[in-house]
């Protein structure tokens, strides 16, 4: 046989044969399609032979498993353990594509779908897709349409596809459509059937090579069981009208794309079943009127539809010159990609139920990339592991006490106010304000300052506001001076938390403590996970005993860990909770200029955090970003931080007071001060992680208020497991989570507003009130 005759046989057996398009599915396990499998490799059918099923189960496992990073032994093993003693060549299913005479060893259907599908989360959540798994979308017209098909199945927007079309690939098609020269000649629904099986095997598509016509068209959308989506894309404006008509009546929703200015339409006739076809753009026509109309006399009613002032510059005059200059209405591949985006992206959400509306849409690139359009870019500061130091310095400058003999005066009170806004307070907030006359000053908590869910009965505004008298106290008397402190002195006026009265005591000793006043600072670093020195537990617990509370120190290793999964969670909570994250969010200081306009709140520069740690910070700003994480049960990232720390910590510490209420807060704020001074003194870093005792008191002494069903759940079990671990106490109040570690020093410091805006004097002297 001549060369020429070979190929007029091939060509003509190429283009009769339209039943090779399906793929053949086979299970080693099975004896029968076992020695099917074999004959056929025996015989020397195949190709190409590709087996990498170990590999998708290693890689099923680890999206499982994000943050797992095993070895190559334990990957091994654990791939091993999930064939379940199975030799990989049984597992799975053997994919034979006819076509192409390849072989390809694929995952079981539900694990591939997992695995192809993985990268979708979570822009499409696992329920999501679910749900748009069992789905069945019917395609007519594959132009636009087989890239629609395609870009559906590759996203997972259905499993169930029927797609028509009764032309075939020619080579003027290949300027858009995905092919090959080889398929030239091809029926074009077998070519998508072909490229949509060759990313999932396990899609079921029937193909109507005949097109859709007046015959067949109920069938195609109703036939074993009505399609939820009908994408038309026919040439024939006859059928066009003619499937919407039949659409109309089964109640389905059509989409189509026109590969024009990214023109999409929307018809809702699921929720609209008696919306006019088309938008209403050919009222008055049905589809009988349009049966069998010259070319000629179907251009006005295709004009109706495109409308004159919906087209692009250069379509317009292009419909002018078809069957003079050019043969068809001219389409881009960009177009057609275009086209397939936007309607894969809305036909998942109509499924899903997010999108609901009828109508026409443009997503046009030329209107919405061009001269004059640019979006407004905002510049962040690039996040950096060494953030500037706006303080300069970790240690305050030296605060002038008053001189020994001196009369206290106001100069005085300043300077003692000065020490006394030193101390800590929750976020950073101050809540403090003074107020002199003569030599009694009041201690108020600042109302203008906003309340927030971790401050329950404003328990850390005393506690801070009694950590602020102890320096006030320490300062008086290594200056010489006595100072009589009395809390909460006028029932009827709570925010006077204290009145503090002050005489001369030449002879007072000095205090040690008061040298480490400006020296104390929030330790965020990280030290080396080495033993609390015994002298050190020793000198802090007796610290805690000598006034008045009791220090509970966490040091066993399995009992840092734990905890450090405890705060995690209470960190997951809270970043993840609407309310808390706002007020978390509003503490933080994000640039040196706002953090010498403000000198209160949180410097990030003060967290010592890398630039990957700032970045993910950054991000996470944003709360509608942490609703959609909540939703989904994810979130677990914010847990990290506080493992990492508790793992650099040589010891966690829990702060207790008999009593329970504000006279508690208080005198445990003194207490608290004092101990932080006396870690600070023995060169320990200090850093409070108290969010969960808070967020406890919440819960337990106000039944949840301002805080869900979920969260309020979510705390009673960590109730639970810190209890296990640091014993609560009824009668106590638990004042102050914190860690300790050898970590170096601070890199920078939170600053404090000037004592001018937080100190008022008035006219005259004024007598210490008397209980009432």
């Amino acid at each position: 046989m001549s060369l020429e005759a070979h190929i007029n046989s091939l060509v003509r057996r190429t283009a009769d044969d339209t039943s090779p398009w399906r793929p053949r599915l086979f299970s080693a396990s099975d004896p029968g399609q076992r020695a099917e499998l074999t004959g056929m490799l025996t015989r020397g059918e195949a190709r190409a032979v590709g087996d990498t099923l170990t590999e998708q189960v290693a890689e099923l496992l680890g999206t499982r498993r994000p943050a797992w990073r095993p070895s190559e032994d334990e990957l091994a093993e654990a791939v091993a353990e999930h064939l379940g003693g199975r030799p990989p060549l049984e597992y799975g299913t053997w994919v034979w594509y006819p076509w192409s005479r390849r072989l390809a060893h694929v995952l079981p259907e539900p694990e591939y779908r997992e695995l192809r599908q993985s990268r979708n989360q979570y822009k499409i959540t696992a329920a999501e897709q679910a749900e748009l798994t069992g789905r069945t979308i019917a395609v007519a017209g594959l132009s636009v349409g087989a890239a629609s098909a395609f870009t559906l199945a590759q996203e997972g927007v259905g499993s169930r596809f029927r797609i028509a079309d009764f032309d075939r690939l020619s080579l003027s098609n290949l300027n858009r459509l995905r092919a090959s020269v080889t398929d030239i000649g091809l029926p074009k629904v077998v070519i998508a059937a072909r490229q949509m099986y060759e990313i999932d095997p396990y899609l079921d598509i029937t193909i109507w090579p005949e097109g859709l016509t007046e015959d067949n068209v109920d069938a195609f959308l109703t036939g074993d069981g009505r399609a939820d989506l009908f994408i038309e894309e026919c040439d024939d404006l006859y059928i066009k009208v003619f499937a919407r008509e039949r659409a109309r009546a089964h109640g389905i929703v059509v989409l189509m794309e026109t590969n024009e200015r990214g023109m999409l339409d929307v018809e809702r006739f699921d929720l609209e079943p008696d919306r006019p076809l088309l938008h209403g753009l050919i009222d008055g026509v049905a589809a009988a009127d349009l049966k069998g109309l010259p070319v000629r006399d179907k251009v006005p009613h295709v004009m109706r539809i495109l409308g004159p002032e919906n087209l692009s510059a250069r379509m317009a005059p292009s419909l002018m010159e078809i069957g003079h200059t050019l043969s068809s209405w001219p389409q881009l591949a960009s177009g057609v990609a275009l086209g397939a985006a936007v309607l894969t992206d809305t036909a998942r959400r109509v499924l899903l139920g997010q999108f609901t509306a009828s109508g026409r849409f443009f997503v046009d690139p030329a209107e919405l990339i061009r001269d004059g359009a640019q979006a407004r870019i905002q510049a962040h500061p690039a996040p950096s592991a060494a953030p500037e130091k706006p303080t300069g310095t970790v240690r305050s400058p030296a605060l002038p006490l008053p001189g020994p003999g001196e009369a206290l005066g106001e100069e005085g009170i300043r300077r003692l106010v000065a020490y006394g806004i030193q101390a800590p307070s929750g976020g950073n907030v101050q809540p403090w304000t003074f107020r002199a006359r003569g030599p009694v000053l009041h201690c108020r908590t600042d109302d203008t300052r906003p309340t927030t869910l971790l401050d329950f009965r404003e328990a850390a505004t005393h506690l801070a506001i009694g950590a602020a008298v102890e320096n006030i106290d320490l300062a008086a008397r290594a200056a010489g001076w006595a100072c009589h402190v009395r809390p909460f002195p006028d029932p009827v006026d709570p925010g006077l938390v204290c009145e503090l009265t002050f005489s001369r005591a030449p002879h007072t000793t000095r205090p040690a403590l008061v040298d480490w006043i400006d020296r104390r600072a929030t330790n965020r670093r990280l030290g080396p996970a080495r033993p609390l020195d015994e002298a050190h537990r020793q000198a802090l617990t007796r610290c805690a005993a000598d006034s008045g509370a009791r220090l509970h120190l966490v040091t066993d290793r399995a009992d840092l860990e734990e905890t450090g999964r405890v705060l995690g969670a209470a960190d997951r909570l809270r970043m993840l909770s609407p309310r808390l994250h706002r007020e978390m969010m509003s503490e933080l200081r994000w640039t040196p200029e706002e953090v010498r306009s403000t000198r209160d709140g949180i410097d990030i520069a003060t967290l010592e955090a890398d630039a990957t740690d700032l970045a993910g910070l950054s991000l996470a700003r944003h709360q509608p970003h942490l609703a959609f994480v909540r939703d989904m049960g994810g979130g677990r990232a914010f847990e990290e931080g506080a493992r990492s720390s508790v793992a650099g910590s040589s010891a966690i510490g829990c702060l207790t007071i008999a009593g329970t209420g504000s006279r508690a807060s208080f005198d445990g704020g003194r207490a608290l001060q004092r101990l932080w001074l006396t870690a600070t003194s023995l060169g320990l870093g200090f850093q409070p992680v108290t969010v969960l005792l808070y967020l406890l008191a919440r819960v337990e002494r106000g039944d949840g208020a301002g805080l869900d069903a979920t969260e309020t759940a979510t705390l009673h079990a960590l109730r639970k497991r810190l209890s296990a671990i640091v014993p609560q106490r009824p009668d106590e109040t638990e004042l102050l989570l914190f860690r300790l570690s050898y970590a170096p020093p601070p890199t920078a410091r939170a600053l404090r507003r000037g004592v001018e805006t937080v100190l008022g004097f008035d006219a005259r002297p004024a007598s210490p009130r008397n209980h009432t």
